[in-house]
C-alpha cells in the first residue's frame, strides 16, 4: 500500500502531559481538557479520554463529508445526525486496539438512501481513509 501525499489544507497540533492520566491542549487554546482512563478501565472517569475524543472527531468529520455527498447528490440531509462509538480492547497480539461503529440518522430520505449516502462518505471522509484497513469500521442507518 503506498501512502498518498496530500496537499496540506492546515494541521491541527495538540500536546498530551502526563498521557491518559493528565491534560490535551491545542497550540491555539481552543482545546484544553483533562483526560483520565474510563471507569471501565480502571480509571476515575473524571475526565474526557483518548477514545471520547477520537469520537467527537470521527463523527464531526463522518458529518462533513456526509454533506458533501449529500450536496452531489441533491439529498436533504437536514436533521441527521452521526454517532461515532469508539471501543478500545486487548489485541490478539497482546497490544490494544479499536473499532467503530458509525451510526447515522438521516430523517429525510428513505434506509436505502440513507445507507447510499453514508457508505459514499466513509469513501470522502479522512478519518475513514484514515482507519480503512487498519480497524474495523461498521456503518449503519438508525
Amino acid at each position: 500500500m503506498t501512502i498518498e501525499h496530500i496537499d496540506v489544507a492546515y494541521t491541527a497540533v495538540a500536546t498530551a502531559d502526563n498521557g491518559r492520566d493528565g491534560r490535551v491542549s491545542s497550540d491555539d487554546g481552543n482545546l484544553d481538557v483533562v483526560v483520565n482512563p474510563p471507569k471501565a478501565m480502571g480509571g476515575s472517569g473524571a475526565g474526557t479520554n483518548p477514545e471520547q475524543l477520537f469520537a467527537a472527531g470521527y463523527s464531526a468529520c463522518f458529518q462533513g463529508a456526509l454533506g458533501v455527498v449529500a450536496r452531489k447528490e441533491k439529498a436533504d440531509i437536514t436533521g441527521s445526525t452521526v454517532t461515532a462509538s469508539v471501543s478500545i480492547g486487548k489485541t490478539g497480539a497482546g497490544g490494544f486496539g479499536l473499532e467503530v461503529a458509525i451510526t447515522a440518522s438521516i430523517p429525510n430520505v428513505d434506509r436505502a438512501t440513507a445507507q447510499s449516502l453514508i457508505e459514499k462518505a466513509h469513501q470522502v471522509c479522512p478519518y475513514s481513509n484514515a482507519t480503512r484497513g487498519n480497524i474495523k469500521v461498521e456503518l449503519s442507518v438508525a
